[in-house]
């Protein structure tokens, strides 16, 4: 499944980087592009939502 997800403090690549490998850690063959400018995080993966969203804000990231 493909979700998208308004991070509000995605705010450079490190940013980027610890989001990604948020998901990684619970999904490594997970898909993740991230947009600082825009805030948003498109993900492929085959993890809920909610498992996604709560790697997300474990790491600081919590989403809109």
């Amino acid at each position: 499944m493909t979700l998208q997800l308004k991070v509000p403090r995605l705010a450079c690549a490190a940013c980027i980087n610890t989001v990604t490998q948020a998901v990684k850690s619970i999904d490594a063959t997970a898909k993740v592009e991230a947009d600082a400018k825009t805030k948003m995080v498109r993900i492929d993966t085959q993890h809920s939502e909610a498992e996604i969203k709560g790697a997300i804000a474990a790491v600081g990231y919590p989403t809109a």
